[in-house]
């Protein structure tokens, strides 16, 4: 059955293997992004014969323009039964040196961004008794990662969120589950590494148990399903996807 379906920081990255995934599912995607002109080409690229798509530009962090954009959705594809919150930041600092502009702009997109869509497209899913939720949140929220504790900090927020959602409404026919993902090949992996915060891909590759990076797609077909009717007796789940990286 189609859906619609909401995938925030869908514009490119983790975001877009999501909505290639959602779409080539059936469902109805809505491509939320902070760049709208990226987010429309990412709706026209994953739109595929009578599947509908529909882009959408607001900034995570404010309530008022996920509201507007949520009623947007609803008004071009209809009532929202999948929200994938994937919009986020990333920065590296040593925790000392961490300014508190930094931490609350990190908290207010990764965390607070994530409540606020999740808030916002609940009511669809208790109106209609089914709904999935999945947020991409991040192995250094389930481990830690130095020189990322507001990164970490967000992430972790974001698990235990997930989690306390989960058994909030498993009754209601609403499932959430969380994607923590380790390295994958994305453009901001490829912007840490060209500032000298990560390691190359090939030293990244040579700790993973499955040798490589992992891809937008992989996380994406992980994604697709949690939001399956297959998955419907799987929820409060941290769904490592990750290479055997994080056990």
């Amino acid at each position: 059955m189609s859906r619609v379906a909401v995938v925030t920081g869908g514009a490119e990255g983790i975001g877009l293997g999501i909505c290639r995934h959602l779409a080539a599912s059936g469902h109805r995607v809505a491509v939320l992004d902070v760049d709208g002109e990226a987010a429309q080409r990412t709706a026209e690229e994953v739109k595929s014969g009578a599947i509908d798509t529909f882009a959408v530009a607001a900034d995570v962090s404010s309530r008022a323009a996920v509201d507007d954009a949520l009623a947007k959705v609803r008004t071009n594809l209809g009532p929202i039964g999948i929200m994938v919150t994937n919009a986020a930041i990333s920065g590296f600092a040593p925790f000392v040196e961490i300014t508190a502009q930094q931490w609350d702009r990190m908290i207010a997109i990764d965390l607070t961004g994530t409540f606020y869509c999740l808030q916002a497209a609940l009511p669809d899913m208790i109106a209609a008794g089914w709904g999935r939720i999945v947020t991409i949140a991040s192995s250094s929220g389930q481990v830690g990662s130095p020189g990322q504790g507001h990164y970490s900090a967000a992430k972790g927020g974001v698990i235990a969120m997930t989690k306390t959602i989960a058994r909030e409404y498993a009754r209601l026919g609403i499932t959430a589950n969380t994607i923590p993902p380790f390295c994958v090949d994305t453009p901001m992996l490829r912007g840490a590494q060209s500032e000298g915060d990560v390691p190359s891909a090939e030293a990244m590759a040579a700790v993973i148990p499955s040798g490589r990076l992992g891809t937008v797609d992989d996380i994406g077909a992980a994604c697709a399903f949690l939001c399956s009717e297959s998955a419907s007796y799987i929820t409060g789940q941290v769904i490592g996807v990750n290479g055997g990286a994080v056990v």
